[in-house]
């Protein structure tokens, strides 16, 4: 079955700079212990690096990362905060009696140069949005680094992957067929058609991924250019089914690494996150065996008109007419051919 399907992901930076004063979207995120922990320990876990050093946080919000970083010795550390909430940044450092380290400054990174801040040893960031570039603070992240990071500096976290699986939404489709004995199929119907509009956000059951996960995107944060960002994807990925199920959507997450090693997944097999998981959500079901391949071209494009906004297209491709990995273990004859000609060179192999 081939199907294309592009869905546009409305996105406002006023609004975002609005909406992220809200301080339940702040206890949300400081009750993401996956999140908070995540950035605590990297940190913690790295004071030889951060004793005496210079540090900027790009988007501080509450100041809770910036804390971190002068628990862990910096000398200075810039908490750079674009929205009101820069005035409650300050209040809750001084609160933890941390005036003296940690400077609030109520400004746009991009707004800033080398006369109010000085260059930075240590960059840290919570830049992720929804499928990794949501909210579009990637762009500031990496103006940071290209105008305040001294050279051999560092960034946290260092490394961002995004990934993808096939999956079926039972639990949001199949609440339709039967509500207290009534058939709702037709309201299901038009459920559906507005979910397939946006991206949806929602948590996925471990059981509900149908195949491994493919790799869609690995950003070096150190290196990698604004240029780079532009498209993400937009290759054919070929998944092969581990059970039998409704293909329903394709589902997609990401996990950022840091320096010391640690890692912060976002994926369906972890800890839920507030980030939770982003689903493409088809219009249409598809029925897939185990063993099934599943090949798609997923591509995240950066919008014409606003450069902070990414436009997600998904293709679905006709398995036969894709090229698989080698080995390929899905249940295709020439997969098949292939992988026991492999097996028997191996042995060969092994005999001589």
């Amino acid at each position: 079955m081939k199907l294309d399907h592009c869905i546009i992901d409305r996105f406002n930076m006023d609004q975002y700079f609005k909406s992220y004063e809200e301080l339940d979207v702040h206890r949300l995120m400081l009750n993401d212990t996956s999140r908070t922990l995540a950035y605590k320990n990297a940190i913690l876990n790295y004071t030889d690096k951060f004793k005496d050093k210079i540090v900027i946080d790009v988007g501080a919000g509450t100041g809770i990362l910036s804390i971190f970083c002068a628990q862990a010795g910096a000398k200075t550390v810039y908490a750079i905060e674009a929205s009101e909430l820069a005035k409650m940044c300050k209040e809750v450092i001084i609160e933890n009696n941390l005036g003296n380290v940690i400077k609030v400054i109520h400004s746009k990174i991009e707004d800033l140069d080398s006369n109010v801040i000085q260059k930075a040893d240590i960059i840290v960031s919570e830049w992720m949005g929804f499928y990794l570039v949501h909210e579009g603070m990637l762009e500031s992240l990496l103006f940071a680094r290209d105008n305040f990071l001294l050279e051999g500096g560092i960034l946290f976290p260092s490394v961002a992957k995004l990934y993808a699986s096939p999956c079926q939404l039972s639990s949001m489709f199949q609440f339709w067929d039967n509500i207290c004995g009534v058939s709702m199929k037709c309201i299901g119907k038009h459920y559906r058609e507005t979910k397939s509009m946006k991206p949806e956000i929602a948590s996925i059951n471990e059981d509900d991924i149908l195949a491994d996960s493919k790799l869609i995107a690995w950003l070096d944060l150190q290196s990698i250019s604004l240029s780079e960002i532009n498209t993400l994807g937009n290759e054919e990925y070929v998944c092969i089914c581990n059970k039998e199920g409704i293909l329903q959507g394709i589902c997609i997450w990401f996990s950022v690494e840091f320096p010391d090693g640690s890692e912060l997944s976002t994926g369906p097999l972890d800890k839920s996150t507030h980030w939770k998981q982003t689903i493409i959500v088809l219009p249409v079901d598809v029925k897939v065996e185990k063993d099934e391949p599943v090949a798609f071209n997923l591509e995240l494009k950066k919008d014409i008109s606003e450069e902070r906004k990414y436009n997600i297209k998904l293709i679905l491709l006709d398995a036969t007419e894709v090229e698989h990995e080698i080995p390929c273990y899905c249940y295709m004859t020439k997969c098949i051919v292939t992988r026991k000609y492999l097996e028997e060179q191996s042995n060969d192999t092994t005999k001589d």
